[in-house]
């Protein structure tokens, strides 16, 4: 067996330039995805990105691996394919709030369902920054932007709820100025069997500047968001002395030291809990911390698995099938 040479970050740096605008958070998300290409022990071209439209969509090219810079909202189909067709393969879908929540949809939807074994990684920006500024799936009850300039009326996606419905069986959040945390959930994402969702949040410094800085802020964050660690009690603040339990079955925000409440009263993260997941997609601040880390872990046979076995079980069951075979059989005819 051939040893893999050892890979570093700049063996996946491409010799392409990378254009996106000046405090862009699409460098961080780049910058990170490289650094922890070299931990999945894949060499280069067993390696795939596949993109569809929109500022996220350029990423492909700055990766030295293969690529696909795909339609609009259609990479997680074109994904399905490759994984159905050559299972050996790592394939991520590098998407955006817009490609993947609107014209996307239904796509996205059915990857996630089917356990396809691909890595989706979703950059919100709250915006359509590639096409000038109009509101996303995403953008906030309200949004005044140009196509919503008195205000958008609709109420906006939850991307890990999405995600969750369709049962996903690797969700995660992460920030893209939270460097270290970003590159802890990539590979933890990289690692994962079947399909991995990660929300990116992300700010979009031309047309939706500070679209998460109420809560990701240096000077806010430990008050406003909660990273989720499994196995750990839901704690935050800077004093670390907030945290979350359940009164009944509603989560509510409660002070360590004040009316006897304890660390053993606040509420255990459990990566594998269905009903602890639904919570975590369904709170938001100024009532609650926006959670951060991985939402949901669990394990099903995917889908090139089964359909691999299902190939494998036709083929012992009624032999290797013969292609001219099959085009000249059954109902035919010469058309003169």
């Amino acid at each position: 067996m051939t040893e893999l040479p050892v890979l570093t970050r700049k063996d996946f740096v491409s010799d392409q330039e990378v254009r996106w605008c000046p405090g862009c958070g699409d460098y961080s998300i780049l910058a990170q995805t490289q650094k922890v290409m070299p931990d999945f022990g894949y060499p280069r071209e067993n390696i795939v990105f596949i993109s569809g439209i929109g500022c996220s969509g350029r990423l492909p090219y700055y990766m030295n691996t293969y690529g696909f810079h795909s339609i609009h909202g259609r990479a997680p189909t074109l994904a399905t394919g490759l994984k159905a067709a050559r299972p050996d393969l790592m394939v991520w879908v590098i998407t955006g709030d817009g490609d993947a929540l609107s014209i996307g949809g239904n796509h996205l939807l059915h990857t996630l369902r089917r356990n396809v074994d691909v890595r989706i990684v979703m950059f919100n920006n709250r915006i359509y920054g590639l096409t000038k500024g109009q509101a996303s799936p995403t953008s906030e009850l309200g949004k005044v932007t140009k196509s919503s300039p008195y205000g958008t009326v609709d109420y906006p996606v939850s991307p890990l709820a999405v995600a969750l419905a369709a049962e996903a069986t690797f969700i995660a959040r992460s920030v893209d100025t939270h460097t270290e945390h970003m590159q802890g959930t990539l590979e933890r994402a990289g690692r994962h069997h079947g399909a991995a969702f990660v929300e990116v949040l992300q700010n979009c410094n031309i047309f939706n500047d500070g679209a998460h800085r109420e809560f990701t802020d240096r000077e806010v964050r430990d008050d406003r968001m909660l990273i989720l660690e499994h196995g750990k009690p839901m704690i935050f603040g800077k004093d670390r002395n907030r945290g979350i339990r359940l009164n009944g079955h509603q989560p509510e925000v409660v002070t360590i030291g004040e009316n006897g409440i304890t660390e053993a009263d606040l509420l255990v993260h459990d990566e594998t809990d269905p009903l602890i997941a639904f919570m975590l997609t369904k709170i938001y601040w100024p009532d609650f911390p926006v959670p951060v880390g991985v939402v949901r872990n669990i394990s099903r046979p995917t889908h090139d698995q089964m359909l691999t076995d299902q190939m494998a079980q036709a083929t012992a069951a009624r032999g290797k099938g013969n292609l001219a075979r099959l085009l000249s059989s059954g109902e035919t005819w010469t058309v003169e």
